[in-house]
This record gives structure tokens, sequence and C-alpha cells, in this order.
């Protein structure tokens, strides 16, 4: 906390928190209770501070962001090196518009049946009657979507080879005990990301030879004569945001449905006949509210920094929360629920106060990418199977990103008439 002791009260409700939750966003919650929207976490040898709500993410994302860096000494910024999410200033802005063009939503209708196709290669592994986790199963297609788009590359012979590796990679830059100590032993990182580096640069190369040029990121980053290294950070940094994200969207809406099947059954009345799903999307945004993939944001203060009075100094780490954001009760009624209604036509809430993909200047390039990825997955596999949860404990868990654990597992069958009305254009 800033300028006070954190009261036993406060102390113990929080190590409850921990306990039940088994996450930190338990003990977080406690903290926005008893404190505030302003508080510094008391850990030995690691004191950040903590701020959320419209006024303070307004202020870190849009009026006073000069005074903040992306770029930390933390493992994110030692695996993606140079890449776009963790760098400042120009070098940023340069590597931001080359990105752009692949990404921006006019290309949309370009992916849509890809998409879908690459959904079939997934689910078509599925047999009537099993429980699969759609944990994993989103992971699979969000990959293996990333990759075309982006990169213009078939994965699916590659998954056996670089699966572990992207965990890995995932793992490596998720909270763990470097948060305390920084230069503590990482065993077992050095050979997967290895083999992850060699399979991009593979690509790399491979493309620099061939005499027919893609439209696509990977083709911009060569020609606009960047270097093998600088490519492999934008390659390796929008393989992991671009498909970690999307596979948490996309098992967190699975498993709100699975915990809520009359919601889930309007869902799939809807996607069976109207054109344009509107309870999908606002089941999506919903997830999004209550689970948003990026759910913190992490930065380094570069000059002083006022928050209604409280001072954050220089040098000192900075989280802004996205997730206490989104469930805070002066914003949001009943904010720990699960509503999709919420979104409805006319429901107006702060600007700022819903911000799953950041804002400002520096907002998600793929932020409408990943939602019409979602709706259009989601749809397509809602018409073609059913699927019923098998009402397992799931928790939070904070990795890279906000992922449902243990999984979500879900006992799925083969529709007997898929849906033909409604169409595949869920975009």
């Amino acid at each position: 906390m800033t300028n006070q002791k954190l009261s036993p009260e406060t102390g113990r409700a929080a190590m409850l928190a921990l306990l039940k939750e088994k996450s930190p966003l338990g003990p977080l919650k406690v903290m926005a209770k008893h404190v505030g929207r302003f508080f510094q976490i008391p850990l030995p040898m690691f004191k950040p501070y903590v701020v959320f709500g419209p006024g303070a993410v307004r202020k870190v994302l849009v009026t006073e962001r000069d005074k903040v860096l992306w770029r930390n000494t933390d493992p994110v910024t030692d695996l993606l090196g140079r890449g776009v999410l963790i760098v400042d200033g120009e070098e940023h802005d340069q590597y931001r518009a080359l990105m752009e063009p692949p990404l921006h939503p006019s290309r949309l209708p370009d992916y849509t049946q890809m998409m879908i196709q690459q959904t079939d290669r997934v689910s078509c592994q599925w047999k009537d009657g099993e429980t699969v986790d759609m944990l994993i199963e989103s992971r699979k297609i969000a990959l293996l979507i990333i990759m075309q788009t982006l990169f213009s590359k078939d994965v699916w012979d590659d998954l056996r080879i670089i699966w572990k590796p992207i965990l890995k990679a995932i793992e490596y830059i998720s909270p763990g005990a470097w948060i305390i100590w920084r230069n503590i032993p990482r065993f077992g990182f050095r050979k997967p990301l290895k083999q992850l580096d060699d399979y991009l640069f593979g690509i790399i190369e491979k493309r620099r030879k061939e005499e027919r040029k893609e439209n696509d990121l990977l083709q911009h980053l060569i020609d606009a004569g960047l270097t093998n290294q600088v490519i492999r950070d934008q390659m390796l940094t929008m393989m992991i945001a671009g498909h970690d994200t999307s596979t948490a969207l996309l098992a967190w809406t699975f498993a709100l449905l699975g915990q809520h099947p009359k919601i889930h059954l309007q869902v799939i009345d809807e996607v069976d006949h109207a054109e344009k799903p509107q309870l999908l999307d606002r089941v999506i945004k919903e997830s999004l509210r209550l689970y948003p993939p990026i759910h913190i944001g992490n930065r380094r203060i570069a000059e002083e920094m006022d928050f209604d009075g409280n001072k954050i100094p220089k040098d000192e780490r900075m989280f802004y929360s996205i997730y206490l954001t989104h469930r805070d009760p002066e914003i949001w009624e009943n904010a720990e629920d699960f509503c999709p209604e919420r979104f409805s036509h006319g429901r107006k809430t702060p600007p700022m106060s819903y911000i799953p993909f950041g804002g400002g200047p520096r907002a998600c390039i793929g932020a409408a990418f990943g939602q019409a990825e979602a709706r259009i997955v989601m749809a397509h596999l809602l018409r073609t199977y059913t699927f019923e949860f098998t009402n397992h404990p799931i928790h939070a868990h904070m990795g890279a990103t906000l992922e449902p654990r243990p999984g979500v597992r879900m006992k799925i069958y083969k529709r007997a008439l898929a849906a033909v009305s409604g169409g595949e254009d869920a975009a």
C-alpha cells in the first residue's frame, strides 16, 4: 500500500483469497476493495504500484503515456528482443506501421474461409462422444490461423514439432519466481527456445529465396530491409500474442457457455437461424470483460506520475490492471456475474472502463481480427457440434495470458444436421 501499512484484516483476507482462487487475482481484488484504485504490493524485493479504473487507465494509455516505458528488464524482453510490444518511440512506430496492413479490418473477409477450414482440420480429429479439452483444441486452431494469416505458413504437419517449444516460450514469460529474483536460474528452456528460433529463421530464409511474394506480414518485414534477427523478434511476438490471446478467449467463452446452459442454448439457436449472431457477440464481449486475456499492463515509470495525489517515482514498476477495471463495482452492475446482456444496445459505461485490447495509440493491433476470429470459430463449431461441459472446477491462471485451468473439458457430439442458415460470415 501507499503511505500506510496493510491492515492485518486485509492481509488475512488477501491470503484466504489466494487459497480460494488459486491465483494472485484473489488478493488483488481484496486489496482493490479495501485500499482503492491505487496501492502498492507489499512483497519482499517486489513492490510494484498497481492502478486501475478509467481515470488511471486513460492517464497511462493516453494523456501521460510518454511518462511510461513499455521496455522492462523482464524475461519478456529477453525472449522477444526488439519485438513491437516491448520497444518505444520511433522504433515501435516503424514496426507497427509494417504490421497494420495484414491485420486491417478490411482484410477480414479474406480470412473467413481459411479460419473455417483450419477449425475443421482440428475438429475432424474429434471422435463422437469423446471428451476434449477446449483449451488445447483452441490453441491448435489459433496457431493454425495466425501462422497462415501472418506468414502464409501451413503448420498443420509441424504442430508436433513446435507445440512444446511454444508452450515453453509462453511459460518462460509467465509470472514466476523471477519476479522477485530476476536472475534465478531458468532450467529447461534453452533447448526448446532454440528449436523455436531455428524454426522461425528457417521460415525467413525460405521466404527470401522464393520468387513469388506473398501479401503478408513476413513479406512486409523482409521488404522493409529488416535483419533476420529483428524479423524473428516480430514473428515470435506476433505468434505468441496473436495465438495465445485467441486461445484464452475461445477457451473462456466455451467455459462460460458450459457454466451457463440456458445462455448456451440461446446462442446455439441464434447461430442456427440468425445471419448476424448478436448474442454470440455479446457473449464474447462479456468473456473479454470477465477474463481479459491480457489482464494487466506492465510499465516502467520514466517520469514521476501522480494519481489523485498518489505519486509513483521515476524508475519504479507500475501495473495497470485491466482485470480490476473490468470488475470495478462502481462501474459494472453485478460485476462478478456473467451477463452478456450488459452489452446490449443503449447500455453505456465510462470511456476506458472496457479495455480488453488496451487503448490509445498503442491499442492492440489485432483487436478486430481477434474478435472476428472468435465469432467465426465459435459460430462454426456450435453449428457443427454439441458441447456438454463436464462441470469440473476451473480457476483463472495468470500466465502470459489469463487461462482457464486445468482446462475446459467438454464432451462433444457431431450434430445430426448442421445448420445451413446464418452462414459463416459471422464476422
